[in-house]
Parts: C-alpha cells; sequence; structure tokens
C-alpha cells in the first residue's frame, strides 16, 4: 500500500508539473505582444524625442550589426555596438538624418542603450536612454536634461568628459559620483557618431528604400 500511496502521488505531482508547465507556456505566449508592443512604443517615443520634426522613422535597408561591429572596431570603439538605425523622414519624404540606437556595455550597472539623433549636417539633436541599470540619484542622472542637453546642438567628431570643467564644445561635464556611467553614454554617443559619419558616406545623404 505504501509504495502504491507513493507512486500515486508520483503521479499527481508529475501531472501538477505539467499543467503548470503549460499554464506558464500560455502566460509567456499571451503577455509577448503586448510586451512586444509596449517596447515598440517606447522605441517610437525616443525617436520622436531626438528627431521631434520627423513626420515618419524608416528602417535602415539592409542594417547589419556585424557590419556596424566592424564600422565600431576600427574607429575603436570595439565594446560598443549599434543595434539598429532609422531614417529619419519629414512630411514631403525628405531625409532628415538618423535616429541610431546604441549600447555601451560599462556603466555602473552594466548596459546602456541610448537613441541618437544626428542630422545631416553632423549636428547632434539629442539622445534619449532606452536602457539603463544604473545607481538613482547618480548614474541614473544621465537620463535627465541638465547632463544630457550638453550634447544638443553640438557638430563635433566625439565628445570627451571631464571631471575639471567643461571648457571646449566636445568636453561634457562628468555626472558628481558617476564617472563611469558619463562615460559609458558618452562612449554610445561617440559610437553614434562613428556610425553616422559611415552612413553619410555609404548613401551620400539620400534616403535609402528597398
Amino acid at each position: 500500500m505504501k509504495k502504491n500511496s507513493i507512486a500515486k502521488d508520483a503521479l499527481i505531482l508529475f501531472v501538477i508539473t505539467i499543467i503548470a508547465g503549460f499554464a506558464l507556456g500560455a502566460v509567456h505566449e499571451i503577455t509577448l505582444e503586448p510586451i512586444a508592443a509596449a517596447e515598440a512604443e517606447a522605441q517610437q517615443e525616443a525617436y520622436q524625442t531626438v528627431f521631434p520634426d520627423a513626420s515618419e522613422f524608416v528602417d535602415l535597408p539592409g542594417f547589419s550589426t556585424e557590419d556596424a561591429a566592424e564600422v565600431l572596431a576600427e574607429a575603436g570603439y570595439a565594446d560598443d555596438s549599434i543595434e539598429s538605425c532609422v531614417q529619419a523622414v519629414d512630411e514631403s519624404g525628405n531625409l532628415l538624418g538618423y535616429v541610431i540606437n546604441a549600447t555601451d556595455p560599462n556603466s555602473y550597472g552594466g548596459d546602456v542603450t541610448l537613441s541618437l539623433g544626428v542630422t545631416l549636417d553632423g549636428t547632434v539633436n539629442g539622445y534619449s536612454i532606452t536602457e539603463i541599470n544604473d545607481t538613482a540619484g547618480l548614474g541614473m542622472k544621465a537620463k535627465e536634461e541638465s547632463f544630457s542637453s550638453q550634447y544638443a546642438g553640438k557638430q563635433v567628431e566625439e565628445f570627451v568628459v571631464t571631471k575639471t570643467g567643461a571648457t571646449a564644445e566636445n568636453e561634457i561635464d562628468a555626472i558628481s559620483g558617476a564617472t563611469i556611467s558619463s562615460n559609458a553614454v558618452t562612449n554610445a554617443v561617440n559610437a553614434g557618431l562613428v556610425y553616422y559619419r559611415y552612413l553619410l558616406d555609404l548613401t551620400g545623404g539620400e534616403l535609402l528604400s528597398e
């Protein structure tokens, strides 16, 4: 009887495990679409933040993360990556510039990913952070305008972080107590600028379509 009881309990536990597994799988499938929709909406908001004059954002045809990695490595940004890129287009269908989604893995809390808007003449419109896990009140200040506004409206080859007060066009005042995060954000921006220059050479500033 005891053996039968153990076998019965084991069978019940097995059935419960199977049912729970199916239930979790069903919940996962149900939540996938809303999560994807929320992420897509957040990404579009980031695009609009860095390119408010654009009426449409068109995927860059033929984009490859591998090709982008080669471009960054040659420029000395091997740690960074370009996740994707879209073309910012006005109501008349004219190309205004690019929104480049770049990641640097060396922020204090790990990866920092941002959407960088750059016009055709190389002016940085600004950035919008889409992923960061830094300390509140320190690295998270990279999302605040007091820090991000330092990049906007600038035409530079690359930015550098300083802790002694910015005196040059390309210098960025580090967030107090968060120099590591300041550097990570700046590296992501610089990686985006490297890719922007590559795109300009590649496309000649023309809108690309499939």
